[in-house]
């Protein structure tokens, strides 16, 4: 403790004499470079405390990458990082000299969200995963052919995280938003491109696995978090795949521990992130949406937190669908982002407001405004002679899979966690040169953010709405009507159906039909979904498996916009996060208090990843670079002031932002097609009505 400065300028450099003092008393035979390194850095921890946070300043900034840095992780003895991003490149620095070691063009088609090295191959060899599903198993020294060759095509849907297993070079672990956990062992095989491929499934969750973590201490023991809210544990030992010859097949096979936070135990919130501690006994898990819990896997006396109260939750309740986002409008993220309703009250104008957010607008527009209409359509009201009244439409339902021999719809899937609902909205009334412009823009515009959205095309009609045939019970100056199906049926993904139709004049049209056929198969689906969840809920209660309560919750930050937003330990004191406004929080691991808050991106902080031995903290984000983070302040500094008003924001931006639903460009770009496509064909139809009532009155 003599070596100690009281107001030390680089406490790295410290810890490096430190460590050369300690080399040089020390057995070398007894205390290694790694073992040294330890000591140092837990007994910093253990004297510095809250000091050592508050002494954290930005040291280095890697610029490394051309796009969002998706996922960090150091080798063993930390003396590199490895990095993935939205470029797709995989990249290997040194930290210490800020030179890049390795430059690996991976191979991988979409954005890279997990890369690890594979313990025990000299840094040699990597595994990642991409959002189209991809792994690829990269081997520095070979070519770029062979490389590329070596990728598993198995997941469908995203992969979200890799995971390696302690000491062991071989075997690894993913997940996915196909609902699997798989397990691949490259002493058998080192590709698999096979179709529908099921060989190597350990765990079906049957809901998004968008979460893993392997007990550093009892490996064979593995958190999976879900989609549902629920992180289950599983004893591999008693799992296995088809490969290895041994799969069970049933979701509840192994489980030995299932946990959420009680008031989310019937709701489904996704899990983001998913960590041990260092000794394993207790587990960190991060919620979109929601904030951060800790769990002891082993107790099933824990302390239940308070949640909102029922006055509280009649404030914060927003109806199921209350926004549309592009992707691409991050208005709502970064250190100056404002809550709307701090905005309206301060009456703040922004010059430079993006067209991305501009448009993003026009679209909440259009459906707040086209609600209201329906709500007034939906009063009964006198109709001119000559009009049938309109039946009542049925009540709003998910939709089921369409079939794929019907016309061409306008859907879109998104990976939004939500309830399902039916939101109408009235077209605008110029499309012509919205359009255009918002063609020409967008086409242009970066598309980066990682929530995972594809523009896809179901087929048939989503319901709820349909067209009658013109005729002289009908005019043809009324605009038609959006129908918007938000609905989270369905393993993977959300899924929000539009429909650009008139009202429905006639009870028994075909389109009607076809509506109540789905809606007859979606509660099928449903009713499958949960009976299925009933068995698994029955099974685990036989088996006696522990159901732990939460231990501590950590709040404060924001965590809705991107679907990585890690949580981790640092050392035996701290927990810390990422967040949409860019900062980086750290908490008291014992108490919740919040200790410490860093201003680290100019958007999203995503990832923290601490040093395994040194004082060091590697932190990336929507910015296209790492930052590292080291103790170099000559004083512990905590703007409390500044970290409550930061605190206060981000709460009231998580309720306004909690159910927004974020869409790929091209929806918007779809949806003014499809109302250009629409007037265009009702322009001509009506020309041909027209045409034919004068010919009528000439005869």
């Amino acid at each position: 403790q003599s070596f100690l400065p009281s107001q030390p300028h680089n406490i790295v450099l410290w810890l490096n004499t430190v460590l050369i003092l300690c080399k040089l008393t020390d057995n070398a035979n007894d205390l290694g470079r790694e073992n040294c390194h330890s000591k140092m850095y837990n007994f910093f921890f253990s004297t510095g405390r809250r000091e050592f946070v508050q002494r954290l300043k930005l040291e280095a900034v890697l610029n490394v990458h051309d796009g969002c840095v998706n996922t960090i992780s150091w080798n063993e003895t930390g003396e590199y990082i490895l990095s993935g991003s939205d470029d797709t490149n995989l990249v290997i620095t040194n930290p210490y000299n800020r030179k890049v070691k390795t430059t690996i063009r991976s191979g991988h088609r979409a954005n890279v969200f997990s890369a690890k090295f594979m313990p025990h191959t000299n840094d040699q060899q990597i595994v990642s995963c991409s959002g189209d599903g991809i792994i690829f198993y990269t081997h520095t020294e070979k070519s770029q052919e062979i490389n590329r060759q070596c990728q598993f095509t198995c997941h469908y849907g995203t992969a979200y995280e890799i995971m390696t297993v302690p000491n062991d070079p071989y075997t690894f672990l993913s997940c996915g938003e196909d609902g699997t956990v798989r397990w691949f062992d490259l002493r058998m095989k080192t590709s698999c491109t096979k179709e529908d491929c099921k060989d190597d499934i350990l765990i079906n969750c049957r809901r998004a696995a968008t979460s893993i973590s392997i007990c550093p201490l009892v490996p064979y023991y593995l958190a999976v978090g879900c989609s549902d809210s629920s992180v289950r544990i599983y004893d591999r030992r008693m799992l296995g795949t088809r490969a290895t010859g041994n799969y069970t097949g049933r979701g509840t096979t192994g489980m030995c521990v299932r946990f959420a936070p009680a008031h989310l135990s019937t709701k489904s919130c996704r899990v983001t992130s998913l960590c041990y501690s260092e000794d394993g006994q207790e587990v960190l898990v991060s919620y979109s949406s929601d904030y951060i819990y800790l769990f002891n896997p082993k107790d099933d006396q824990a302390r239940e937190l308070k949640g909102p109260s029922e006055e509280r939750r009649e404030e914060l309740r927003q109806p199921p669908v209350k926004r549309l986002r592009l992707r691409g409008d991050w208005s709502d993220t970064g250190p100056r982002a404002r809550p709307e309703s701090e905005r309206e009250r301060d009456g703040e104008q922004s010059p430079n407001v993006s067209l991305m957010q501009r448009m993003s607008d026009m679209l909440s527009r259009w459906f707040e405004e086209a609600s209201e209409a329906q709500s007034s359509r939906a009063r009964p009201q006198t109709r001119p002679r000559g009009k049938t009244t309109p039946s009542s439409d049925p009540p709003p339902t998910p939709a089921a899979p369409p079939a794929p021999t019907e016309p061409l719809p306008k859907s879109v899937s998104s990976s939004s966690s939500g309830s399902s609902s039916t939101v109408t909205a009235s077209a605008p009334s110029s499309s012509s040169s919205v359009e255009s412009a918002a063609s020409s823009s967008l086409l242009s515009s970066p598309d980066t953010e990682q929530k995972t959205s594809s523009l896809g095309t179901s087929s048939g009609n989503s319901g709820g709405s349909s067209s009658t045939p013109p005729g002289p019970g009908r005019t043809g100056t009324a605009e038609p009507v959006l129908s918007l199906h938000y609905s989270t049926e369905g393993t993977t993904t959300s899924t929000i159906k539009l429909d650009f139709t008139d009202e429905c004049f006639h009870e028994h049209c075909s389109a009607c039909s076809v509506f109540h056929r789905r809606s007859a198969a979606a509660r099928i689906q449903e009713l499958f979904r949960r009976r299925k969840e009933r068995r698994e809920m029955e099974e685990s209660e036989t088996q006696n498996i522990r159901r732990p309560s939460v231990k501590m919750m950590y709040k404060g930050h924001r965590n809705s916009r991107t679907m990585i937003k890690e949580s981790c330990f640092w050392g035996n004191n701290f927990v810390m996060s990422g967040s949409d406004c860019g900062h980086i929080f750290i908490w008291d691991r014992h108490t919740g208090e919040h200790l410490m808050l860093l201003e680290a991106d100019n958007h999203v902080v995503n990832c923290l990843q601490p040093h395994p031995y040194d004082p060091i903290l590697a932190s990336s984000g929507i910015d296209y670079n790492i930052k590292l983070w080291s103790p170099l302040e000559q004083s512990p500094s905590f703007n409390r002031v500044l970290a409550e008003e930061v605190i206060a924001r981000n709460e009231l931006m998580l309720e306004e932002t909690r159910n927004t639903i974020t869409v790929p460009a091209s929806f918007m770009l779809r949806m003014l097609a499809s109302l250009n496509h629409i007037r265009t064909d009702r322009v001509e139809g009506d020309r041909s009505e027209g045409s034919g009532q004068e010919n009528e009155d000439e005869q």
